[in-house]
Protein backbone atom coordinates (compact mmCIF):
# COMPACT_ATOMS: atom_id res chain seq x y z
CA UNK A 1 0.00 0.00 0.00
CA UNK A 2 1.11 3.61 -0.74
CA UNK A 3 0.64 5.72 2.68
CA UNK A 4 2.49 8.32 0.93
CA UNK A 5 -0.50 9.08 -1.61
CA UNK A 6 -2.03 12.11 -1.73
CA UNK A 7 -5.15 10.79 -3.42
CA UNK A 8 -7.21 9.31 -1.10
CA UNK A 9 -8.30 5.73 -2.93
CA UNK A 10 -9.90 2.15 -1.69
CA UNK A 11 -7.32 -0.43 -1.93
CA UNK A 12 -9.09 -2.98 -0.32
CA UNK A 13 -12.63 -4.43 -0.35
CA UNK A 14 -13.99 -6.48 2.72
CA UNK A 15 -16.97 -9.18 1.66
CA UNK A 16 -16.85 -10.17 5.32
CA UNK A 17 -20.99 -11.52 4.94
CA UNK A 18 -22.22 -10.48 1.76
CA UNK A 19 -24.86 -12.73 -0.69
CA UNK A 20 -22.94 -15.57 -1.66
CA UNK A 21 -19.55 -14.18 -0.23
CA UNK A 22 -18.34 -14.92 2.98
CA UNK A 23 -14.79 -13.92 4.66
CA UNK A 24 -13.79 -12.54 0.61
CA UNK A 25 -10.77 -9.87 0.76
CA UNK A 26 -10.15 -8.22 -2.71
CA UNK A 27 -7.33 -5.80 -3.09
CA UNK A 28 -7.44 -3.12 -5.28
CA UNK A 29 -5.07 -1.79 -7.71
CA UNK A 30 -5.45 1.53 -9.79
CA UNK A 31 -7.06 -1.22 -12.43
CA UNK A 32 -8.83 -4.17 -11.20
CA UNK A 33 -10.85 -6.95 -12.87
CA UNK A 34 -12.87 -9.03 -11.46
CA UNK A 35 -13.51 -12.58 -13.82
CA UNK A 36 -15.46 -15.70 -13.46
CA UNK A 37 -18.15 -17.54 -14.06
CA UNK A 38 -22.18 -16.67 -14.11
CA UNK A 39 -22.96 -16.86 -10.31
CA UNK A 40 -19.43 -16.38 -9.13
CA UNK A 41 -20.58 -13.03 -7.49
CA UNK A 42 -19.46 -10.29 -10.09
CA UNK A 43 -21.53 -7.96 -9.93
CA UNK A 44 -22.16 -8.39 -5.98
CA UNK A 45 -18.78 -6.95 -5.01
CA UNK A 46 -19.14 -4.02 -7.61
CA UNK A 47 -22.79 -3.75 -5.87
CA UNK A 48 -21.27 -3.81 -1.99
CA UNK A 49 -18.80 -1.22 -2.99
CA UNK A 50 -21.71 0.87 -4.57
CA UNK A 51 -23.27 0.94 -1.22
CA UNK A 52 -20.20 2.16 0.83
CA UNK A 53 -19.78 4.53 -1.96
CA UNK A 54 -23.16 5.81 -1.18
CA UNK A 55 -22.87 5.78 2.39
CA UNK A 56 -19.80 7.49 2.36
CA UNK A 57 -21.81 10.50 0.39
CA UNK A 58 -24.57 11.01 3.30
CA UNK A 59 -27.25 9.05 1.96
CA UNK A 60 -29.23 7.33 4.33
CA UNK A 61 -29.33 3.50 4.48
CA UNK A 62 -32.16 2.92 2.66
CA UNK A 63 -31.46 4.65 0.10
CA UNK A 64 -28.27 3.12 -0.56
CA UNK A 65 -29.85 -0.12 -1.00
CA UNK A 66 -32.38 0.92 -3.36
CA UNK A 67 -30.87 -0.35 -5.74
CA UNK A 68 -30.80 -3.91 -4.78
CA UNK A 69 -32.68 -6.24 -6.72
CA UNK A 70 -34.94 -8.41 -4.01
CA UNK A 71 -34.29 -5.54 -1.62
CA UNK A 72 -31.62 -5.42 2.01
CA UNK A 73 -32.84 -9.01 2.01
CA UNK A 74 -31.09 -10.40 -0.96
CA UNK A 75 -27.66 -8.55 0.61
CA UNK A 76 -28.40 -11.13 3.55
CA UNK A 77 -25.98 -14.28 2.83
CA UNK A 78 -27.37 -17.74 1.50
CA UNK A 79 -28.66 -20.00 4.27
CA UNK A 80 -27.63 -17.43 7.74
CA UNK A 81 -30.08 -18.45 10.29
CA UNK A 82 -31.64 -15.48 12.41
CA UNK A 83 -30.93 -15.05 15.83
CA UNK A 84 -33.04 -15.27 18.78
CA UNK A 85 -34.40 -11.77 18.16
CA UNK A 86 -35.43 -12.78 14.55
CA UNK A 87 -32.53 -10.86 13.16
CA UNK A 88 -30.65 -11.54 10.09
CA UNK A 89 -27.89 -9.44 8.40
CA UNK A 90 -24.85 -8.67 6.54
CA UNK A 91 -21.22 -7.54 6.72
CA UNK A 92 -19.37 -5.49 4.25
CA UNK A 93 -15.85 -3.61 4.29
CA UNK A 94 -12.89 -1.65 3.25
CA UNK A 95 -9.63 0.07 3.28
CA UNK A 96 -8.82 3.15 2.52
CA UNK A 97 -4.74 4.42 1.49
CA UNK A 98 -4.02 8.15 1.92
CA UNK A 99 -2.21 10.49 3.70
CA UNK A 100 -3.35 9.50 7.23
CA UNK A 101 -2.31 5.68 6.20
CA UNK A 102 -4.78 2.50 5.96
CA UNK A 103 -8.00 3.18 7.34
CA UNK A 104 -10.39 0.57 7.99
CA UNK A 105 -13.78 0.63 7.65
CA UNK A 106 -16.26 -2.32 8.41
CA UNK A 107 -19.89 -2.39 8.84
CA UNK A 108 -22.71 -4.87 10.30
CA UNK A 109 -26.00 -4.18 8.85
CA UNK A 110 -28.82 -5.36 10.03
CA UNK A 111 -31.19 -6.33 7.22
CA UNK A 112 -34.23 -8.07 9.17
CA UNK A 113 -36.57 -7.42 10.46
CA UNK A 114 -35.57 -3.30 10.47
CA UNK A 115 -33.16 -2.06 8.60
CA UNK A 116 -29.87 -0.22 10.26
CA UNK A 117 -26.34 -0.04 11.02
CA UNK A 118 -25.98 -2.08 14.16
CA UNK A 119 -22.18 -1.59 14.37
CA UNK A 120 -19.23 0.46 12.48
CA UNK A 121 -15.66 0.08 13.01
CA UNK A 122 -12.84 2.93 12.17
CA UNK A 123 -9.69 1.82 12.66
CA UNK A 124 -6.32 3.51 11.26
CA UNK A 125 -2.53 4.24 13.01
CA UNK A 126 -2.71 1.80 15.33
CA UNK A 127 -6.14 3.06 16.88
CA UNK A 128 -10.01 2.24 16.87
CA UNK A 129 -10.74 5.59 16.08
CA UNK A 130 -14.96 4.98 16.11
CA UNK A 131 -17.48 2.51 17.11
CA UNK A 132 -20.50 2.05 17.34
CA UNK A 133 -22.88 -0.48 18.55
CA UNK A 134 -27.09 -0.83 19.08
CA UNK A 135 -27.84 -0.43 23.02
CA UNK A 136 -31.57 -0.22 22.34
CA UNK A 137 -33.64 -1.61 19.81
CA UNK A 138 -36.46 0.50 20.60
CA UNK A 139 -34.60 3.59 19.55
CA UNK A 140 -33.34 4.88 15.87
CA UNK A 141 -30.03 5.19 17.56
CA UNK A 142 -26.38 3.53 17.93
CA UNK A 143 -24.01 4.17 20.95
CA UNK A 144 -21.09 5.72 19.41
CA UNK A 145 -17.73 6.14 21.07
CA UNK A 146 -14.79 7.75 18.84
CA UNK A 147 -11.23 8.00 20.12
CA UNK A 148 -10.00 11.41 22.25
CA UNK A 149 -6.69 10.78 23.74
CA UNK A 150 -7.44 13.86 26.00
CA UNK A 151 -8.41 14.07 29.82
CA UNK A 152 -10.86 11.11 28.60
CA UNK A 153 -9.61 8.43 26.24
CA UNK A 154 -13.01 8.36 24.21
CA UNK A 155 -16.21 10.52 23.61
CA UNK A 156 -19.49 9.14 23.72
CA UNK A 157 -22.52 9.93 22.31
CA UNK A 158 -25.89 8.98 19.88
CA UNK A 159 -25.48 9.00 16.38
CA UNK A 160 -28.72 7.75 13.66
CA UNK A 161 -29.04 4.34 13.15
CA UNK A 162 -29.41 4.56 9.63
CA UNK A 163 -26.30 6.74 8.21
CA UNK A 164 -22.72 5.66 8.52
CA UNK A 165 -20.96 7.66 11.61
CA UNK A 166 -17.92 8.40 9.58
CA UNK A 167 -19.60 10.50 7.79
CA UNK A 168 -20.79 12.69 10.65
CA UNK A 169 -17.99 12.59 12.40
CA UNK A 170 -16.85 16.15 11.21
CA UNK A 171 -20.12 17.74 12.96
CA UNK A 172 -19.49 15.92 16.36
CA UNK A 173 -14.93 15.66 16.84
CA UNK A 174 -14.18 19.24 17.83
CA UNK A 175 -10.44 18.42 16.45
CA UNK A 176 -8.79 19.81 19.97
CA UNK A 177 -6.74 16.78 21.10
CA UNK A 178 -4.04 15.33 18.61
CA UNK A 179 -6.62 11.84 18.86
CA UNK A 180 -9.49 13.61 17.57
CA UNK A 181 -7.53 15.62 14.65
CA UNK A 182 -6.49 12.05 14.19
CA UNK A 183 -10.06 10.78 13.93
CA UNK A 184 -10.79 14.10 11.33
CA UNK A 185 -8.22 12.77 9.44
CA UNK A 186 -8.69 9.20 9.42
CA UNK A 187 -12.87 9.84 8.88
CA UNK A 188 -12.51 12.71 5.98
CA UNK A 189 -9.86 10.48 4.26
CA UNK A 190 -12.71 7.57 4.01
CA UNK A 191 -15.34 10.08 3.11
CA UNK A 192 -12.51 11.34 -0.35
CA UNK A 193 -11.92 8.53 -1.46
CA UNK A 194 -16.07 6.79 -1.26
CA UNK A 195 -17.60 9.66 -2.82
CA UNK A 196 -15.35 9.79 -5.91
CA UNK A 197 -16.99 6.78 -6.84
CA UNK A 198 -18.52 6.60 -10.29
CA UNK A 199 -21.31 3.58 -10.65
CA UNK A 200 -21.26 3.39 -15.25
CA UNK A 201 -23.50 1.20 -16.59
CA UNK A 202 -24.01 1.98 -20.37
CA UNK A 203 -27.55 0.95 -21.16
CA UNK A 204 -28.07 0.78 -25.40
CA UNK A 205 -31.82 0.70 -25.43
CA UNK A 206 -32.13 4.01 -23.51
CA UNK A 207 -28.99 5.96 -25.39
CA UNK A 208 -31.11 5.16 -28.45
CA UNK A 209 -34.28 6.15 -27.08
CA UNK A 210 -32.91 9.48 -26.67
CA UNK A 211 -32.04 9.85 -30.17
CA UNK A 212 -34.76 7.75 -32.05
CA UNK A 213 -38.14 8.64 -28.95
CA UNK A 214 -38.44 4.93 -28.65
CA UNK A 215 -36.65 2.24 -26.80
CA UNK A 216 -35.01 -0.70 -28.39
CA UNK A 217 -33.99 -3.82 -26.81
CA UNK A 218 -30.50 -3.72 -25.40
CA UNK A 219 -27.82 -6.67 -24.92
CA UNK A 220 -29.30 -7.16 -21.42
CA UNK A 221 -26.70 -7.62 -18.47
CA UNK A 222 -24.92 -9.84 -16.35
CA UNK A 223 -27.77 -9.30 -13.68
CA UNK A 224 -27.68 -8.17 -10.03
CA UNK A 225 -25.09 -5.34 -10.82
CA UNK A 226 -25.18 -2.02 -9.18
CA UNK A 227 -26.83 -0.05 -12.24
CA UNK A 228 -28.74 2.84 -11.67
CA UNK A 229 -26.64 5.92 -10.66
CA UNK A 230 -23.72 7.66 -9.80
CA UNK A 231 -22.45 6.19 -6.51
CA UNK A 232 -22.67 10.04 -4.69
CA UNK A 233 -26.28 11.31 -5.41
CA UNK A 234 -28.55 13.76 -3.83
CA UNK A 235 -27.52 13.83 0.07
CA UNK A 236 -25.37 15.96 1.62
CA UNK A 237 -25.21 19.81 2.01
CA UNK A 238 -22.81 22.24 0.65
CA UNK A 239 -21.27 24.88 3.29
CA UNK A 240 -23.76 27.53 1.62
CA UNK A 241 -26.36 25.79 3.14
CA UNK A 242 -28.10 24.55 -0.62
CA UNK A 243 -29.14 20.85 -0.60
CA UNK A 244 -29.49 19.34 -3.80
CA UNK A 245 -27.31 16.77 -6.09
CA UNK A 246 -28.25 15.35 -9.88
CA UNK A 247 -30.12 12.35 -9.18
CA UNK A 248 -29.41 8.96 -11.70
CA UNK A 249 -30.53 7.47 -14.58
CA UNK A 250 -34.23 8.55 -14.10
CA UNK A 251 -34.25 12.34 -12.87
CA UNK A 252 -32.71 14.31 -9.74
CA UNK A 253 -33.07 13.93 -6.28
CA UNK A 254 -33.13 16.76 -4.29
CA UNK A 255 -30.94 17.24 -1.49
CA UNK A 256 -31.67 17.29 2.66
CA UNK A 257 -30.98 19.86 4.23
CA UNK A 258 -27.77 19.20 7.23
CA UNK A 259 -28.69 19.79 10.77
CA UNK A 260 -28.97 18.14 14.73
CA UNK A 261 -27.23 15.00 14.21
CA UNK A 262 -26.08 15.36 10.91
CA UNK A 263 -28.79 13.87 9.36
CA UNK A 264 -29.01 14.34 5.35
CA UNK A 265 -25.79 15.59 5.68
CA UNK A 266 -22.49 13.75 4.00
CA UNK A 267 -19.87 15.36 6.78
CA UNK A 268 -18.65 18.70 6.93
CA UNK A 269 -17.15 18.57 3.70
CA UNK A 270 -20.31 19.36 1.56
CA UNK A 271 -21.90 17.98 -1.57
CA UNK A 272 -20.78 17.79 -5.11
CA UNK A 273 -18.84 21.86 -4.23
CA UNK A 274 -17.70 21.81 -7.87
CA UNK A 275 -15.37 25.38 -8.13
CA UNK A 276 -15.94 27.89 -10.03
CA UNK A 277 -16.05 31.53 -9.91
CA UNK A 278 -16.08 33.22 -6.47
CA UNK A 279 -19.30 34.76 -4.98
CA UNK A 280 -21.62 32.75 -7.29
CA UNK A 281 -23.71 30.53 -4.82
CA UNK A 282 -23.48 27.79 -7.25
CA UNK A 283 -20.28 26.38 -7.90
CA UNK A 284 -18.90 26.20 -11.28
CA UNK A 285 -20.00 29.49 -12.87
CA UNK A 286 -23.46 28.16 -13.24
CA UNK A 287 -26.52 30.24 -12.30
CA UNK A 288 -29.46 29.01 -10.56
CA UNK A 289 -31.59 29.62 -13.68
CA UNK A 290 -29.45 27.30 -15.64
CA UNK A 291 -29.30 24.09 -13.27
CA UNK A 292 -31.31 22.03 -14.98
CA UNK A 293 -29.07 22.66 -17.61
CA UNK A 294 -26.11 21.70 -15.72
CA UNK A 295 -27.20 18.14 -14.54
CA UNK A 296 -28.08 17.38 -17.86
CA UNK A 297 -24.59 18.21 -18.98
CA UNK A 298 -23.16 15.71 -16.65
CA UNK A 299 -22.70 12.16 -17.76
CA UNK A 300 -25.19 9.83 -15.95
CA UNK A 301 -25.01 6.47 -15.23
CA UNK A 302 -26.66 4.87 -18.04
CA UNK A 303 -25.18 7.86 -20.12
CA UNK A 304 -28.47 8.47 -21.74
CA UNK A 305 -27.74 11.90 -21.77
CA UNK A 306 -24.56 10.67 -23.92
CA UNK A 307 -25.25 13.51 -26.58
CA UNK A 308 -25.46 16.39 -24.45
CA UNK A 309 -22.38 15.79 -22.79
CA UNK A 310 -20.17 14.93 -26.03
CA UNK A 311 -21.45 18.22 -27.25
CA UNK A 312 -20.18 20.19 -23.87
CA UNK A 313 -17.07 17.91 -23.94
CA UNK A 314 -16.05 18.44 -27.36
CA UNK A 315 -16.00 21.87 -26.90
CA UNK A 316 -14.32 22.14 -23.28
CA UNK A 317 -11.32 19.94 -24.20
CA UNK A 318 -10.69 19.36 -28.05
CA UNK A 319 -7.53 17.37 -27.03
CA UNK A 320 -9.12 14.82 -25.23
CA UNK A 321 -11.93 14.67 -27.87
CA UNK A 322 -9.18 13.99 -30.36
CA UNK A 323 -8.16 10.79 -28.02
CA UNK A 324 -12.11 9.65 -28.28
CA UNK A 325 -12.24 9.87 -31.94
CA UNK A 326 -9.14 7.98 -31.91
CA UNK A 327 -10.38 4.89 -29.42
CA UNK A 328 -14.06 4.86 -31.59
CA UNK A 329 -12.53 4.69 -34.33
CA UNK A 330 -10.30 1.40 -33.41
CA UNK A 331 -13.48 -0.15 -31.89
CA UNK A 332 -15.79 0.37 -34.47
CA UNK A 333 -16.42 -1.24 -37.74
CA UNK A 334 -16.30 1.09 -40.62
CA UNK A 335 -14.17 4.40 -41.04
CA UNK A 336 -14.37 7.41 -38.12
CA UNK A 337 -13.24 10.38 -38.81
CA UNK A 338 -15.24 12.89 -36.33
CA UNK A 339 -17.27 12.56 -33.91
CA UNK A 340 -19.69 15.80 -33.30
CA UNK A 341 -23.66 17.11 -32.44
CA UNK A 342 -25.95 18.15 -34.35
CA UNK A 343 -29.46 19.64 -33.19
CA UNK A 344 -32.18 16.67 -32.93
CA UNK A 345 -34.98 18.35 -35.13
CA UNK A 346 -38.09 15.97 -36.23
CA UNK A 347 -37.78 14.02 -38.85
CA UNK A 348 -33.77 13.44 -39.13
CA UNK A 349 -30.41 14.68 -37.83
CA UNK A 350 -29.59 16.54 -41.31
CA UNK A 351 -28.97 19.69 -39.37
CA UNK A 352 -25.92 22.30 -39.00
CA UNK A 353 -22.97 21.01 -36.71
CA UNK A 354 -23.64 22.14 -33.26
CA UNK A 355 -20.51 19.82 -31.84
CA UNK A 356 -16.91 20.28 -32.70
CA UNK A 357 -15.46 17.58 -35.33
CA UNK A 358 -12.36 16.13 -34.60
CA UNK A 359 -10.71 14.48 -37.49
CA UNK A 360 -7.65 12.93 -38.38
CA UNK A 361 -5.04 15.97 -37.69
CA UNK A 362 -1.38 14.49 -37.15
CA UNK A 363 -1.40 16.47 -33.71
CA UNK A 364 -3.49 15.24 -30.59
CA UNK A 365 -5.93 17.92 -31.14
CA UNK A 366 -5.88 17.24 -34.62
CA UNK A 367 -9.42 18.19 -37.06
CA UNK A 368 -11.38 21.20 -37.14
CA UNK A 369 -13.04 22.49 -33.76
CA UNK A 370 -15.27 25.25 -32.94
CA UNK A 371 -17.48 26.49 -30.18
CA UNK A 372 -20.81 25.15 -30.01
CA UNK A 373 -24.15 25.57 -28.64
CA UNK A 374 -26.45 23.18 -27.09
CA UNK A 375 -30.01 24.36 -28.26
CA UNK A 376 -33.00 24.78 -26.31
CA UNK A 377 -32.65 25.01 -22.96
CA UNK A 378 -30.07 21.50 -21.97
CA UNK A 379 -31.54 18.08 -22.30
CA UNK A 380 -31.01 15.08 -23.98
CA UNK A 381 -33.41 15.75 -26.18
CA UNK A 382 -31.74 18.88 -28.01
CA UNK A 383 -28.61 17.30 -30.03
CA UNK A 384 -28.16 14.11 -31.35
CA UNK A 385 -24.09 12.45 -31.91
CA UNK A 386 -23.65 11.67 -35.15
CA UNK A 387 -20.26 9.98 -36.32
CA UNK A 388 -18.56 11.17 -39.51
CA UNK A 389 -17.89 8.49 -42.14
CA UNK A 390 -16.30 10.22 -44.35
CA UNK A 391 -17.16 9.56 -47.74
CA UNK A 392 -20.25 6.78 -46.39
CA UNK A 393 -21.67 9.76 -44.64
CA UNK A 394 -23.23 10.50 -41.67
CA UNK A 395 -23.85 8.13 -38.79
CA UNK A 396 -25.91 8.87 -35.91
CA UNK A 397 -24.44 7.24 -33.27
CA UNK A 398 -28.08 5.28 -31.84
CA UNK A 399 -27.59 3.35 -34.89
CA UNK A 400 -24.48 1.57 -33.68
CA UNK A 401 -23.87 -1.31 -32.33
CA UNK A 402 -24.41 -2.49 -28.49
CA UNK A 403 -21.06 -3.23 -28.04
CA UNK A 404 -19.83 -0.01 -30.04
CA UNK A 405 -22.42 1.90 -28.07
CA UNK A 406 -20.86 0.79 -24.64
CA UNK A 407 -17.39 1.64 -25.78
CA UNK A 408 -18.21 4.86 -26.66
CA UNK A 409 -19.66 5.40 -23.27
CA UNK A 410 -17.24 4.19 -21.35
CA UNK A 411 -14.26 5.30 -23.02
CA UNK A 412 -15.81 8.78 -22.57
CA UNK A 413 -16.21 8.26 -18.58
CA UNK A 414 -12.17 7.07 -18.51
CA UNK A 415 -11.34 10.31 -20.50
CA UNK A 416 -13.63 12.79 -18.19
CA UNK A 417 -13.95 13.61 -14.35
CA UNK A 418 -16.08 14.33 -11.55
CA UNK A 419 -16.65 17.90 -13.25
CA UNK A 420 -18.80 15.77 -16.54
CA UNK A 421 -20.40 12.87 -13.93
CA UNK A 422 -23.70 12.99 -12.20
CA UNK A 423 -21.61 12.41 -8.97
CA UNK A 424 -20.68 14.02 -5.35
CA UNK A 425 -17.10 14.32 -5.00
CA UNK A 426 -16.01 16.75 -1.97
CA UNK A 427 -16.46 19.84 -3.24
CA UNK A 428 -14.05 21.08 -0.49
CA UNK A 429 -11.08 18.74 -1.00
CA UNK A 430 -9.20 19.94 -4.12
CA UNK A 431 -9.22 17.82 -7.57
CA UNK A 432 -5.52 16.94 -7.26
CA UNK A 433 -6.02 15.36 -3.86
CA UNK A 434 -8.90 12.94 -4.63
CA UNK A 435 -8.87 10.01 -7.38
CA UNK A 436 -11.84 9.00 -9.05
CA UNK A 437 -13.12 5.36 -9.38
CA UNK A 438 -15.21 4.24 -12.21
CA UNK A 439 -17.00 1.33 -11.26
CA UNK A 440 -18.00 -0.59 -14.56
CA UNK A 441 -20.12 -4.03 -13.93
CA UNK A 442 -19.85 -5.87 -17.32
CA UNK A 443 -17.37 -4.13 -18.64
CA UNK A 444 -16.96 -6.31 -22.15
CA UNK A 445 -20.54 -6.64 -22.27
CA UNK A 446 -21.77 -7.43 -25.97
CA UNK A 447 -18.27 -6.40 -27.10
CA UNK A 448 -16.25 -8.58 -29.25
CA UNK A 449 -12.75 -9.30 -27.81
CA UNK A 450 -10.61 -6.73 -30.40
CA UNK A 451 -13.29 -3.75 -28.82
CA UNK A 452 -12.69 -4.89 -25.09
CA UNK A 453 -8.73 -5.06 -25.28
CA UNK A 454 -9.11 -1.68 -26.77
CA UNK A 455 -11.35 -0.09 -24.15
CA UNK A 456 -8.95 -2.19 -21.42
CA UNK A 457 -5.83 -0.69 -23.36
CA UNK A 458 -7.08 3.22 -23.05
CA UNK A 459 -8.39 2.46 -19.18
CA UNK A 460 -4.71 1.50 -18.61
CA UNK A 461 -3.24 4.58 -19.86
CA UNK A 462 -5.51 7.02 -18.08
CA UNK A 463 -5.20 5.15 -14.82
CA UNK A 464 -1.18 5.46 -15.38
CA UNK A 465 -1.97 8.86 -14.79
CA UNK A 466 -3.22 9.03 -11.19
CA UNK A 467 -6.54 10.76 -11.87
CA UNK A 468 -8.89 7.96 -12.10
CA UNK A 469 -8.89 4.35 -10.98
CA UNK A 470 -11.15 1.64 -12.36
CA UNK A 471 -13.04 -1.51 -11.04
CA UNK A 472 -14.71 -3.57 -13.94
CA UNK A 473 -16.32 -7.16 -14.45
CA UNK A 474 -15.65 -8.66 -17.22
CA UNK A 475 -16.16 -12.77 -18.65
CA UNK A 476 -13.30 -13.12 -20.25
CA UNK A 477 -9.86 -12.42 -18.67
CA UNK A 478 -8.18 -12.16 -21.62
CA UNK A 479 -9.14 -9.30 -22.73
CA UNK A 480 -6.30 -8.26 -20.08
CA UNK A 481 -3.86 -10.15 -21.71
CA UNK A 482 -0.19 -9.10 -22.15
CA UNK A 483 -1.57 -5.25 -20.87
CA UNK A 484 0.58 -3.77 -18.15
CA UNK A 485 -0.70 -2.57 -14.82
CA UNK A 486 -4.07 -4.66 -14.98
CA UNK A 487 -5.00 -6.91 -11.67
CA UNK A 488 -7.21 -9.57 -12.48
CA UNK A 489 -9.08 -11.28 -9.79
CA UNK A 490 -10.78 -14.78 -10.44
CA UNK A 491 -13.86 -15.49 -8.38
CA UNK A 492 -15.22 -18.64 -7.59
CA UNK A 493 -12.25 -20.20 -8.55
Amino acid sequence: MNSDSVRPAVTELRLSAFKTHRGVTLPLGPLTLLSGGSGSGKSSALQAYAILARLGSGESLARALEEVAGGPSACVPAGARPDGQGRRGFRIGCTVDGPAGPVGLDLAIQAEPELRIVGERLTGCGETLLTTALTDPTRPAVQAAWHTAGASPVTRAPLPDDRLGTSLLPLRVAGKTAGQRLVLAAAEQVVVALRSAFVCDPRPEVMRAVGTGGAEGGCGGDGGGPAGRGAGTGAGVRRSGRGGAPGGAAGKAPGKPGGSGGVGAAGAWGARGRRGSAGSGEAGGWGNGAQEQRDEGRLRSACDNLPTVLARTSRECARRHAVLVAAVREACAGPVEGLYTVPLRPGGAGAAVAGAVVGRGDGPGGGSSGAQAVPGAGGAEGVRAVLDRGELGELPVEQLGDGELRFLALALVLLTGPDVLAMDPVGEVPSAHQQMTVLADGMDRCMDLRQARELVSLAVRMTERGHVRLLGTVRDPSVADGLPGVQVLHLGA
